[in-house]
C-alpha cells in the first residue's frame, strides 16, 4: 500500500470509498474460503452486520479472525448438525477478538456490535410502509403481497425473534413482486433498463467474473424495475 503523501485529495477520496468496499470485499471473500465454498451469497442482513461493524470501527483483522476461529471450530466438531450458512454466526468470536485487539478503545464498537440489529417498532414500521406502497396499486397481484406484508407487520413482535426466517419470507414475497412488476412493465420501459444496466455495467466488466457481473445483473435489474413501478425493497437490508 502506498504512502497517503504520495496521493492527490483526489486520489486519497478514491482511496477512502475503495477502503471502504474492500471492507466488506474481503470479509465476503474470507468467509467463503473459510467455509469451503467458492460462491456463496451473503445474505442482505449479514451486509447489515458487516456495516455495523464498519461504523462501529470494528477492526477488519479482528472480523477476519473471527470467521477463521469460528470456522475452525466447527470443522473440528464430530457432529456437524447444521451448516455454517451466515457471518453472523462468527459474532461472539468477532467482538472477543476485537476486544483483545482494541482493549478498553473497543467498548463503543462493541457495544454498537451487541445490539440488537432492529427494533420491533421500526420492523412494524417497515412491513406497514411496504403494505401501503402495494396497497396503493391497482393490480391484484399487488394486493395480495400488500395483504402478506400486512399480516407480517401484525405479527412483527414474533417475527423479530427469528430474523432469518422473516428475511427468507421477504425475499420471497420481492422475487413476487419483481416477477409481477416485468409484466406490467411496458416492453420499452424493459429495454431501457436493460440498455441502462449495459451502459452502467461496462466498466466493471474486466474486473469482475462472470459469475459476479450476473449476479450484479440480476440485483440491479430488481431495484430498477421495482424503481420504475414506485414499490420498496422489502429485505430488512433496507430497512435503515
Amino acid at each position: 500500500m502506498a504512502n497517503s503523501g504520495d496521493h492527490s485529495t483526489a486520489t486519497a477520496d478514491n482511496s477512502w470509498h475503495e477502503n471502504y468496499f474492500n471492507y466488506f470485499t474481503e470479509i465476503e471473500e474470507h468467509f467463503q474460503r473459510a467455509r469451503g465454498t467458492s460462491l456463496f451469497l451473503l445474505s442482505p442482513l449479514d451486509w447489515a452486520l458487516i456495516e455495523n461493524w464498519k461504523n462501529a470501527g470494528v477492526p477488519l483483522e479482528a472480523v477476519l479472525r473471527g470467521i477463521d476461529e469460528t470456522l475452525e471450530k466447527w470443522h473440528g466438531r464430530k457432529v456437524k448438525t447444521r451448516r455454517v450458512n451466515s457471518v453472523a454466526y462468527c459474532a461472539q468470536a468477532v467482538l472477543k477478538i476485537a476486544q483483545q485487539l482494541s482493549g478498553t478503545a473497543s467498548v463503543r464498537a462493541r457495544e454498537r456490535s451487541t445490539e440488537a440489529p432492529f427494533q420491533v417498532s421500526e420492523i412494524r414500521e417497515h412491513l406497514l410502509r411496504a403494505a401501503s406502497a402495494f396497497a396503493s396499486k391497482q393490480n391484484a397481484g399487488y394486493q395480495q403481497l400488500a395483504l402478506a406484508l400486512q399480516k407480517l407487520a401484525d405479527q412483527a413482535e414474533v417475527h423479530s425473534r427469528d430474523l432469518e426466517d422473516l428475511e427468507r419470507r421477504l425475499t420471497s414475497l420481492e422475487d413476487k413482486a419483481v416477477a409481477i412488476a416485468k409484466t406490467v412493465l411496458s416492453d420499452e420501459s424493459l429495454l431501457d433498463i436493460r440498455c441502462q444496466l449495459d451502459s452502467d455495467l461496462s466498466p466493471y466488466r474486466s474486473k469482475m467474473s462472470a459469475d459476479q457481473i450476473a449476479m450484479l445483473a440480476k440485483r440491479y435489474l430488481d431495484n430498477r424495475v421495482l424503481e420504475r413501478e414506485q414499490l420498496p425493497r422489502l429485505s430488512l437490508f433496507y430497512l435503515h
